[in-house]
């Protein structure tokens, strides 16, 4: 495996990861102390590696049927999409 492909999807999911409603979920129940922070932890990474584990075999089959340009696309109107929706949101209020 290419050292540099690795790094790019492993800052990549990291980037994407920070601050979102994930991580903030994680952060909640962890501050409740109903469970351990290991306890915690071990629960929310086997969910994100579970979920990687999900898109890698998707991912890996879709483009069977649709070129990875056209998924790319669709991921990035998807998120421009919901910023927007989220922006106006913001306004609303």
């Amino acid at each position: 495996m290419q050292i540099n492909a690795l790094a790019t999807v492993f800052f990549s999911v990291l980037l994407a990861e920070l601050g979102d409603k994930t991580q903030l979920a994680t952060m909640c129940f962890a501050a409740e102390g109903e469970c351990s922070p290991l306890g915690v932890f071990l629960a929310s990474a086997a969910a994100l590696v579970f979920s990687s584990l999900l898109a890698v075999l998707v991912g890996s089959q879709i483009n069977r049927f649709v070129p990875a340009s056209y998924i790319k696309l669709a991921a990035g109107l998807g998120f421009v999409l919901i910023g927007l929706w989220v922006v106006r949101g913001a306004f609303k209020a």
